[in-house]
């Protein structure tokens, strides 16, 4: 029946049958009857197509009879012919000539309100493909859609789709409503049936038929948007449409935008007003469409756990608020971002904004409730500051910045984020009613200030925190300051984002306590005297008092910055070195309301731009050594450093650093004979500043074990290299160029050239031997060789000076303080000892010099004393070479070729003073987190250290105290902690001792440091940590009571003040844990022990309201909500920690390996008897577990890196996957089937709700089994629900589950 000869021979036969039928005036039953035994002599299949070709052909239009159409109804309802073959193929030739043909129109209607849902895939099986092709063609829906049409499932939701469309727009156009759609023409438009109109089907002209016809077109109009409000009250109407919005919503918004136009036109067009309540009733099934949830098995458990609400165990009103774990990634995030080892190499603000908007969708939570635990939290981590112990750690500076910079900023993000969406949804003329947000959940289109609504009702609620509203003394004032400049600085902001950000900053700074309003409303105008601010505006000079007044006073607005740059890039030499270290002052570090803008100055300062005056061929940086000293040095301060950081600045101004080490590196100092102020700034200074800074972003002194360390074939931590910095500082600037192009009122970057490390010979050269030498062991060189030349020079000048220091000092065996590394003076005897060799030279001869003096020092031929003095004037010669030192002396350590020394306190500075008592502290630390600590004492054997960490701690000591030397303390001491991981345990023990002895401020602080440890290689004490954070946070399992509200808190998981009491450190296990987390060499471990107390206190927790043997909870939905909040606690503490601990890498291994470990393996041996809601819980739980750390890592939303985006299809694929072997039966399970089965729904469930566009990242194929498997467990509509978010192409997929619905 193929070619066109048999369709001819096969109409022939079928119209003789029908006109033989009609002759013998035959019931159509009859016709049905003779047609099928014709059919079947011709040996054609049914449904049979051809069929369907040749009655379409004939009812349009040549013998268009009633007996004919009441033939072609009887024909779908028997099987002759398939129902969406032929409804498509009348909608494509009737719609266009519906008013030459009104009765037509109408038959059509009726048939389509009939079996416009007889979809059964089934009865197609032989001619799916048939059927697909001709709705296809007959439609154009591949055209018109652009996309493949390869399934029948998926031409029946296109069909249905346009049928809707369709008739709508031959409605609007019998109306004489005209409009042009956004998603392009439908099957209406084009049509010339307005010219034959009054033509009836017979050819009949007279004036009765006419008047016949008209009444008829009329009432077709109001007939067919009855027909579309009777379909699109059905669920499969839902679902069908539900489709399309979510795979397709270019063209839901056409449909969308058609409605809107009806009901604007209500007034014009008198048809409007007689179809009112037709087109109420269709435009109310279309919004619920974009509302619409499936309603999950509620028979099930599972199903249950999912439907509970939000967990809002407390008002917000009330101040236990925000002590929930539904917020506590928000408190462990900010808290871990004050860890001083690490710097975050991406802005705290894009973390937070997805934080935020991520726990609001996961808690189900208002703006209001979001805001106002990101509030309390960035509160608590200012109140934890009120009394720390003290050393090189950042202060409270940085916390200050997260509440006051960070967190205002973030929320800034998230109302534009709003504001883009309420302004894409108004250009796009969507339909008024709710918009899915994309995250799950609606927002309401007539409302597009509910997030800043949220942002001051959340702001207003703060007075009712009292706990959280005493700041700390040192803040006080400063806070006032800030209000007030933040008060002027909204009087005079240019865009609203900067009032926004204003706004926030005064009314968070109010509300919260830290400020009084008399004080801001009183502001500068009670004041006579001019702010040297407002002098320094007007054109005072810089002289020495108006600097030190702008140095430790921050600026008020962004034009005083703007100036300050401006004098810092073109003004005289002192000018530009004022400027500079005014902008690293307090404007920096307290400049909360304009404080991203000055870090933007800070590092666009670090890569001054070429003069137009400069000639010549050395580099304009040399020419700007002054400014670029002060600046370096004024941004080298740890709070500082962490500002940055916090700014996600690290990439770029690792940038800027490079071509300042390439330049400076390269030149040779001043003639060694000329003498030299102290605070003269000298090429060997700004080279060591620019050197080691850059160094410290890189955190270049962590032993090869930590920066890439490799278990199970998987790498857990990427190492973190130079290039890998410079990758991500060209993507930055590459987005920023795309954003700035997009938005002119995007700030530009500091630079929009890319920059990679080839480009600096120098560094890269010193970058290689670096590495190779933290590799393996040095090569030996030639007497001939220019290293080896530069190593006897440097070896000539350290042996010169130790004869000396011999010759004026006694034989003390312990090093003295001194003034190390202030600029190296030039003057005297010393500066004559002095090799001028440019920088790169000498760091590049380091490692072979000090490769000579400790061998010498192992021999007995240069003793330990020399040796310190000759490290500790190589590094005031140039301090760069700390950096060498630190990073040879890892290497070696960690290698473990060198016999330990005694530290007896005559060859080596000794602890023994204070060393039983450190030990005693230490262990009453770890005590109180409830680790139980190996014993440590060496009783009476000597206190030994490996020669090259003995060398090292004994040059760190030397150095002075000073805030002029926090970039050596910052690099020397987090190198001097890393160093001594690669120790045996008691190690870091006698290194903190010995420090203690030099900085007794510290020791409190040191105390706690050294704690941390134990953690990096044992396991036990890992484990009994991470216990303690459980406990701490959720109350312990051993409670009888029913309720752990007053046992659980953040404070009692991070402490509300990082406190000393008693003469020693108390801490709280979780900032414990996150101040090690990031040592630990064993992350897997950390990953199987956080799933292990997540499943153990999810079943722990629902034995408390479940009967033992039943799967039902003793009081029901109360019950059953009290056991789903408690489940969400314990995987959202666990999904923090996890994160904080392996940060990605940690969460791949989560989904790919370590959850399918723990189904597969069986634990029946191991527990005791568990309760069926019990193991039940313990599987939702676990899902909420993966699903949230994946969020937190990739976030949900489909806008991703290709990096990121892949790495998230990957992982979440290869999960899903083993999901649907094990449902294949290709899988052996060995856990408890309940907890499977659980596990499976509701990560499907959570999947659907909260990270929709992952399941698109998943194979099709995957999909189906997974559906399949649910529908088997009678969840057909979690299997529709998952199917449906799975793109165009599952679309079919869904279709074919419709006859499930009921």
């Amino acid at each position: 029946m193929g070619s066109e000869c048999d369709l001819g021979g096969f109409e022939q036969v079928v119209l003789e049958t029908l006109k033989r039928c009609q002759q013998q005036n035959e019931s159509t039953l009859v016709w049905v009857m003779e047609v099928a035994k014709c059919i079947r002599s011709l040996g054609v299949a049914l449904p049979c197509l051809e069929l369907g070709q040749v009655l379409v052909s004939q009812l349009c239009f040549d013998d268009n009879n009633s007996s004919l159409w009441k033939f072609v109804e009887l024909a779908l309802s028997s099987g002759l012919l398939y129902p969406l073959h032929v409804l498509s193929l009348l909608t494509s030739r009737i719609l266009p000539h519906r008013r030459s043909q009104p009765k037509a129109y109408r038959l059509y209607l009726e048939l389509l309100s009939r079996y416009a849902f007889s979809f059964n895939p089934g009865k197609a099986d032989a001619c799916k493909e048939k059927i697909t092709k001709s709705v296809d063609v007959a439609l154009q829906l591949s055209q018109l859609y652009r996309i493949r049409v390869l399934e029948l499932g998926q031409a029946f939701v296109l069909f249905f789709f346009s049928m809707i469309i369709g008739l709508i727009d031959s409605t609007l156009d019998d109306w004489g409503l005209h409009m042009t759609p956004t998603d392009g023409p439908s099957l209406v438009l084009g049509s010339t049936d307005h010219h034959d109109m009054d033509i009836d089907f017979k050819g009949s002209h007279n004036v009765k038929g006419n008047e016949h016809h008209e009444k008829m077109r009329t009432t077709n109009s109001f007939t067919a948007i009855e027909v579309l409000g009777k379909l699109t009250e059905s669920r499969k109407a839902m679902v069908i449409l539900r489709l399309v919005h979510l795979n397709m919503p270019v063209n839901f918004s056409g449909l969308l935008q058609r409605l809107q136009f009806l009901e604007a036109s209500e007034l014009v067009s008198p048809h409007l007003n007689s179809a009112n309540q037709l087109l109420a009733k269709l435009s109310a099934n279309i919004q619920r469409v974009m509302g619409f949830e499936y309603q999950l098995n509620r028979s099930q458990l599972s199903g249950s756990l999912l439907d509970i609400a939000s967990c809002k165990p407390v008002s917000c009103f009330h101040s236990q608020f925000g002590q929930s774990a539904c917020w506590a990634p928000f408190d462990i995030y900010m808290e871990n971002a004050m860890d001083g080892k690490q710097l975050p190499i991406k802005s705290a603000v894009d973390v937070l904004t997805e934080a935020i908007k991520t726990l609001q969708a996961f808690n189900q939570a208002s703006w209001q409730e979001t805001f106002l635990a990101l509030w309390l939290s960035a509160l608590r981590l200012v109140q934890r500051e009120r009394d720390p112990p003290e050393g090189p750690i950042p202060r409270l500076e940085a916390r200050l910045c997260v509440l006051l910079s960070i967190v205002p900023l973030a929320i800034t993000n998230v109302l534009e984020d709003e504001a883009k969406l309420c302004h894409s949804s108004t250009a796009g003329a969507t339909f008024t009613g709710s918009v899915e947000s994309g995250y799950g959940h609606k927002m309401n289109g007539k409302g597009c200030a509910s997030r800043k609504d949220g942002l001051i009702s959340s702001l207003q609620i703060l007075g009712h925190f009292s706990g959280l509203l005493c700041p700390p003394l040192s803040v006080t004032d400063a806070a006032n300051t800030a209000a007030r400049k933040a008060a002027s600085f909204i009087t005079n902001a240019k865009n609203q984002r900067d009032i926004i950000r204003g706004g926030s900053l005064v009314d968070a700074s109010i509300k919260a306590g830290y400020v009084s309003a008399p004080i801001i409303s009183l502001s500068d105008s009670s004041s006579h005297d001019k702010s040297p601010w407002l002098m320094f505006m007007e054109g005072a000079p810089l002289n020495g008092s108006l600097i030190d007044y702008l140095i430790m006073n921050p600026a008020s607005s962004l034009a005083e910055i703007e100036k300050l740059f401006s004098i810092a890039l073109n003004g005289s030499e002192e000018e530009k070195s004022a400027a500079a270290k005014i902008l690293c002052g307090a404007s920096l570090s307290r400049g909360w309301n304009i404080q991203e803008h000055v870090v933007r100055f800070v590092v666009k300062l670090l890569s001054p731009p070429i003069p137009p005056s400069h000639t010549g061929p050395g580099s304009h940086l040399v020419d700007d050594m002054s400014m670029l000293c002060a600046l370096l040095f004024g941004a080298s301060s740890i709070d500082t450093v962490h500002i940055l950081s916090l700014h996600g600045a690290v990439p770029e101004v690792a940038a800027s650093l490079m071509p300042l080490c390439e330049v400076f590196g390269s030149l040779k100092p001043a003639s060694r004979n000329k003498s030299s102020k102290d605070d003269e700034p000298s090429i060997y200074m700004v080279f060591s500043f620019a050197f080691l800074y850059l160094l410290r972003l890189w955190k270049f002194y962590r032993p090869p074990l930590e920066q890439c360390i490799s278990e199970r074939g998987v790498a857990v931590r990427g190492e973190l290299t130079l290039e890998y910095l410079l990758l991500l500082r060209n993507r930055s600037i590459a987005s920023c160029q795309v954003e700035t192009y997009s938005n002119p009122n995007q700030s530009e970057p500091a630079s929009g050239k890319p920059i990679y490390i080839d480009s600096y010979p120098k560094l890269r050269a010193w970058y290689c031997q670096n590495k190779s030498c933290i590799a393996s062991t040095l090569a030996g060189l030639s007497s001939g060789n220019p290293v080896h030349q530069v190593a006897n020079k440097i070896l000539s000048m350290i042996y010169w000076k130790m004869t000396k220091s011999a010759a004026s000092s006694g034989n003390s065996s312990t090093p003295t303080s001194g003034s190390a590394c202030e600029s190296p003076r030039s003057t005297g005897e010393d500066a004559y000892q002095r090799p001028v060799l440019p920088a790169w030279e000498v760091l590049e001869a380091i490692p072979f010099v000090l490769e000579a003096i400790l061998t010498a020092c192992a021999n007995g031929r240069l003793s330990s004393r020399d040796l310190t003095t000759g490290l500790r004037d190589l590094v005031d010669f140039l301090p760069a070479s700390l950096a060498a030192i630190v990073s040879y002396f890892s290497a070696e350590v960690t290698r473990g070729i060198w016999k330990p020394v005694a530290m007896n306190g005559k060859d080596w500075p000794s602890p023994a003073a204070i060393l039983p008592s450190m030990e005693s502290e230490i262990k009453a630390v770890l005590a109180a987190v409830g680790v139980d600590a190996p014993s440590c004492s060496t009783g009476n054997s000597p206190i030994m250290l490996p020669l090259p960490m003995a060398a090292l701690v004994s040059l760190t000591i030397t150095f002075k105290l000073d805030k002029s030397l926090e970039y050596i303390h910052s690099v020397a001491g987090l190198a001097l902690e890393h160093c001594a991981s690669g120790c045996p345990w008691p190690s870091m023990h006698i290194i903190g001792s010995l420090w203690a002895q030099k900085i007794r401020r510290w020791h409190n602080f040191i105390v706690v440091s050294s704690s941390r440890s134990i953690f990096r290689q044992n396991k036990e004490a890992i484990a009994q940590l991470l216990r303690s954070c459980f406990t701490s946070f959720l109350g312990s399992l051993n409670i009888s009571t029913s309720s752990l509200s007053n046992q659980s808190s953040v404070n009692g998981l991070l402490g509300s003040t990082i406190s000393v009491g008693g003469g020693g450190s108390s801490v709280a296990p979780g900032f414990l844990f996150l101040r090690s987390c990031r040592t630990i060499h064993n992350v897997h471990y950390v990953s199987d022990i956080i799933v292990g107390l997540v499943a153990e206190y999810a079943r722990n927790l629902a034995s408390r309201w479940a009967s033992t043997d039943s799967p039902r909870l003793k009081s029901s939905q109360a019950s059953l909500s009290i056991a789903s909040v408690r489940a969400r606690e314990v995987a959202t503490l666990g999904a923090s920690l996890l994160c904080v601990t392996g940060g990605v890498q940690l969460v791949q291994e989560l989904f790919r390996n370590t959850i399918p470990t723990w189904l597969i393996s069986s634990r029946k041996q191991k527990l005791h008897k568990v309760s069926v809601v019990s193991r039940i819980v313990e599987g939702y739980a676990m899902a909420y577990l993966l699903i949230l750390s994946g969020a937190i890592v990739w976030g949900v939303e489909a806008k991703l890196t290709t990096c990121a985006f892949s790495r998230r299809a990957r992982a979440v694929g290869v999960h899903m996957d083993f999901l649907a072997g094990v449902l294949e039966g290709n899988i052996s399970l060995g856990c408890d089937p309940a907890t499977w089965k659980a596990y499976l729904s509701c990560l499907v469930g959570l999947m659907v709700r909260f990270a929709p566009a992952w399941i698109q990242e998943v194979k099709l194929e995957t999909l189906r089994k997974l559906a399949c498997g649910l529908r088997g467990w009678h969840e057909c509509e979690l299997a529709i629900s998952l199917l449906e978010r799975g793109g165009t192409a599952a679309i079919g997929s869904v279709a074919e589950l419709l006859n499930v619905i009921s």
